[in-house]
């Protein structure tokens, strides 16, 4: 399997989401690129966020930003020294 363009529209949209709260969320708004737009829409559907347009993470919303988390430290450090 591989991350498909969708999907990594996912993921950065997730890791837009604050994490030093459970009571803030995001709103994407209808003038938003159009990959934005329709990637919250897919998270919405899969049950990853409260709303079409964002809302709150759900709890499996707050355990996949985690994850993404840990994906995007782990690529955003250099390789080490051979």
């Amino acid at each position: 399997m591989t991350f498909t363009s969708d999907m990594v529209a996912e993921l950065n949209l997730l890791l837009k989401f604050p994490r030093t709260s459970l009571m803030q969320g995001i709103k994407v708004h209808h003038d938003a690129e159009p990959e934005l737009i329709a990637a919250s829409l897919r998270l919405f559907e899969k049950g990853i966020v409260t709303l079409p347009d964002g809302g709150y993470l759900t709890d499996l919303g707050h355990d996949l930003v985690e994850h993404a988390q840990v994906i995007a430290n782990a690529f955003s450090h250099p390789a080490p020294a051979k």
